[in-house]
């Protein structure tokens, strides 16, 4: 789901926005009230949701949660790839 940003032209109140695609643009400004939300231009941000999509089809068997010991499997590939060529 997209972060969006919005800004308010009357109050310059700044706010951020998890909206899927389909959802209408906010216009009533929460600090002010007025409905003079801008939404603005900016890099997108997305928010991957749930348990890990990586995690639960990807992994398998004692590969779960393998953070910081991917160079140490690296290693053992790349040895055996060296040692049979």
């Amino acid at each position: 789901m997209p972060i969006y940003e919005y800004q308010c032209e009357s109050c310059n109140h700044a706010l951020e926005a998890l909206q899927k695609l389909s959802d209408a643009a906010l216009v009533d400004c929460p600090a002010c009230g007025k409905a003079s939300l801008k939404k603005q231009i900016s890099a997108a941000g997305f928010r991957l949701s749930g348990g890990g999509w990586y995690e639960t089809d990807f992994k398998s068997g004692k590969k779960k949660n393998l953070a910081g010991e991917g160079s140490s499997g690296s290693s053992s590939a790349s040895s055996s790839i060296t040692a049979s060529s």
